[in-house]
């Protein structure tokens, strides 16, 4: 008999696609066969995935980008693209189906509730992505990564945190060296849609810095390509030794070994933070649906691990005294470390494989 397939649909983001590499490392680990269902954008976030796990491309769209047009087709893509997932599924049929959130998630969950599959949703964030919300009184279960998490009234959620990658994981309470005088690290991380606001912002707050300890700081920032250069050029010119990629592949390393990171609040980067345990600087994209990366950040705050700046008061000069009030704070320092650590849920995976495989065990809607 072959093994039970998960079929995991993800949509096109790190947000989205870094919780699916989670779980689908942890159940090919447990003798499972994995599939992947995305876009060609979500196709670009495959790279850490298992080479076991086989990834389909799937037609899909979304009706709040692009123009009259672009909107008028999307019902039809859509349906295309509910109609490839369905023909897969007689094919070959999921034990059971996991939604991430995304617009590329609609079709391989439209099938699976079409076909009664046990499915189910994980929300990485405090508030529902839309089209989570879509299927949320349509699925079986339904994984909250933040908690609370907003969910429509009589819908239960199950509180598992975020899964992050094995790469994270093996990284659980790393060591800590608290800023001193010393080579020191500073990772600066933004994500697609919300790094220019840190291009703009994070370069001057740290040229601010005192000199004394410009000269032991390495910055490490992620940055769009079409801000590389300036922000790298801005680097060199105030003196300050800068790594500057629009994506760094060993994140894990570099946050490790950071003294300090300067973050939007995603809910991976929330997770992947409190799971290694650093002090960090989240600046909330205020553009985020429901406004969901101020939810996402709140209970690192309140624990004690993040300071939080809206972005609306993002300057150089708050953004400066923030950062010294950590570096040149070593007690402050590894009390946030310790406080984010204490804060993660490292066992996030595990909580998500057992709903997985209580669903499994369920079969299908007679």
């Amino acid at each position: 008999m072959s093994a039970p397939l998960l079929l995991i649909a993800a949509g096109g983001t790190g947000g989205h696609m870094f919780p699916a590499q989670a779980l689908a490392e942890a159940m090919l680990a447990r003798g499972w066969r994995v599939k992947l269902s995305t876009d060609a954008r979500g196709a670009r976030y495959t790279g850490g995935f298992p080479h076991t796990v086989e990834i389909e491309e799937i037609r899909s769209a979304t009706f709040a980008r692009g123009g009259i047009a672009a909107k008028a087709v999307a019902p039809f893509k859509i349906a295309a693209g509910v109609m490839g997932a369905l023909w897969g599924f007689l094919r070959d049929k999921p034990a059971v189906v996991v939604g991430f959130g995304g617009y590329p998630t609609i079709p391989a969950m439209s099938a699976a509730y079409v076909m009664k599959l046990p499915r189910m949703i994980h929300e990485q964030n405090g508030i529902l992505g839309r089209v989570n919300k879509a299927f949320a009184t349509r699925v079986d279960a339904i994984a909250c990564g933040t908690w609370p998490t907003d969910l429509p009234d009589g819908v239960e959620g199950h509180h598992t945190g975020n899964p992050v990658r094995g790469a994270i994981l093996d990284r659980v309470e790393a060591g800590y060296i608290c800023p001193g005088d010393y080579p020191m690290e500073v990772l600066v991380i933004g994500g697609s849609q919300g790094a220019r606001i840190l291009s703009d912002v994070i370069p001057p707050a740290i040229a601010a810095l005192p000199m004394a300890m410009l000269k032991n700081l390495r910055v490490s920032h992620q940055a769009r390509e079409e801000d590389e250069d300036r922000v790298a050029k801005y680097y060199l010119d105030h003196g300050v030794k800068a790594d500057v990629q629009p994506f760094f592949h060993d994140i894990p390393r570099r946050m490790t070994e950071a003294q300090l990171v300067i973050s939007r609040a995603g809910a991976s980067s929330v997770a992947d933070l409190s799971v290694i345990g650093r002090p960090s600087i989240l600046i909330p994209f205020a553009a985020a649906t429901g406004d969901h990366q101020t939810a996402n950040a709140r209970g690192l705050v309140e624990a004690g691990g993040a300071i939080m700046i809206p972005e609306s008061k993002a300057t150089p000069a708050a953004v400066a005294e923030h950062m010294l009030a950590v570096l040149d704070n070593p007690p402050a320092a590894m009390q946030m470390a310790t406080a984010a650590a204490r804060f993660g849920r490292p066992e996030a995976t595990e909580a998500l494989v057992g709903m997985v495989e209580t669903l499994a065990q369920k079969g299908p809607e007679k």
